[in-house]
């Protein structure tokens, strides 16, 4: 299982995820700086360790690499939360623990990822209608069967 980034790690992952593309060291450097101050070789290194952690693969290119996320933000969240979880001596517990600090929002959120979960199920038997595609439109904000007013 994984473990949480440090912050610097965290704050060059972010770019990489969300610019969805490979990347070369001087693009996150330009991107960091406008934050903070922050050397070449600091993100050089940032980006190795990264690399040899299997958070990113790189290809040569030039004098340079590129790197590229292996996985999205998406899989790295959901690993933390499973590995929390499975660390608990009581699950459930920690499971209503956690669902109390969601906002209504979030809830709703958890609520679509089920319904995906359980319509994508082949045990969980036909629950309605729609297909995989409608229901993963769904749990992307996208409107299902429900209509916007959810």
């Amino acid at each position: 299982m994984p473990r949480q980034l440090g912050e610097l790690e965290d704050a060059v992952m972010t770019r990489v995820w969300q610019w969805n593309r490979p990347v070369t060291v001087r693009e996150v450097l330009e991107d960091l700086q406008q934050e903070r101050s922050i050397a070449y070789t600091t993100v050089m290194t940032v980006l190795d360790n990264l690399h040899q952690k299997g958070w990113v693969r790189r290809e040569v290119e030039g004098r340079a690499y590129r790197y590229t996320a292996v996985s999205t933000r998406a899989a790295y969240s959901a690993a933390l939360m499973n590995e929390a979880w499975s660390q608990s001596d009581n699950p459930a517990a920690a499971l209503v623990a956690f669902f109390g600090m969601m906002s209504p929002e979030q809830r709703e959120a958890l609520n679509d990822a089920v319904r995906v979960v359980q319509r994508d199920t082949p045990e969980a038997g036909p629950t309605s209608p729609t297909g995989p595609a409608e229901s993963a439109e769904s749990a992307e904000g996208g409107e299902g069967p429900a209509g916007p007013g959810r």
